[in-house]
């Protein structure tokens, strides 16, 4: 990798419609007053950062759950699954990874699967690093059909300035381990709910990479191969 490219990384195209606007309003700025020019410059080049997308090096081993986000855990408890998807109480682990504005927000699948569902579920705003923010907040949770017939759910999060998740991805539709399914703008949270008997193998305070860092095996945790983007 050459040094440029340590810090140009290519943007998801959903970022263009906050960039093109944000250039146009720097330029106007630099002409009127510069230093509210070199102001509107360091959010212009916030907003390309926060929507930068990254390749990624994803595990192939079909047993590995991948993280779906950048971030850090927060979270690891027995919870119940969102109740909008009626699949029951039974408790199951929830991983919490915290994203914050600085965080890469495109979300990846944590494993290959078919998408069986995908409900989404207006809600409030609050801070997604609070324990609330599962049940209370703006969620889209989607529900993934293993190669074993196992189900595992993926809950996207909004956050205290997040006001749009965008899904990238419909029902029906077969996700392979780190494909891009969705975005969430400006701060979030996304809530992994584990198959019954499964343990995590990350802790809280780790650093997670969306597509990368696994955060549990269904197999017998053999060594892992990768593919690149």
């Amino acid at each position: 990798m050459t040094l440029l490219g340590t810090f140009l990384k290519p943007m998801h195209r959903e970022g263009w419609r906050f960039l093109l606007p944000a250039i146009a309003v720097t330029a106007a700025a630099m002409l009127l007053w510069q230093p509210l020019g070199w102001l509107c410059l360091l959010i212009t080049v916030w907003i390309y950062y926060f929507f930068r997308d990254p390749k990624r090096t994803i595990p192939v081993e079909p047993t590995v759950i991948l993280s779906p986000a950048d971030g850090v855990v927060s979270l690891i408890e027995k919870a119940v699954p969102p109740e909008e998807l009626e699949i029951g109480t039974e408790l199951l682990t929830r991983v919490s990874v915290f994203m914050s504005v600085f965080n890469c927000h495109v979300n990846r699948a944590p494993i290959a699967g078919e998408l069986m569902e995908m409900v989404y579920r207006p809600g409030k705003f609050v801070s997604a690093s609070l324990d609330k923010a599962s049940s209370d907040n703006e969620r889209n949770s989607l529900v993934f059909k293993l190669a074993d017939g196992r189900q595992l759910i993926v809950v996207q999060i909004a956050g205290l300035v997040a006001r749009r998740i965008v899904p990238f991805v419909k029902v029906g539709d077969h996700l392979q381990a780190g494909q891009r399914f969705g975005l969430i703008r400006f701060g979030s949270r996304l809530d992994v709910y584990l198959p019954p008997g499964v343990a995590p193998l990350v802790g809280i305070g780790q650093t997670m990479i969306a597509g990368e860092s696994v955060i549990a095996d269904l197999g017998n945790g053999q060594p892992i191969t990768v593919r690149r983007e």
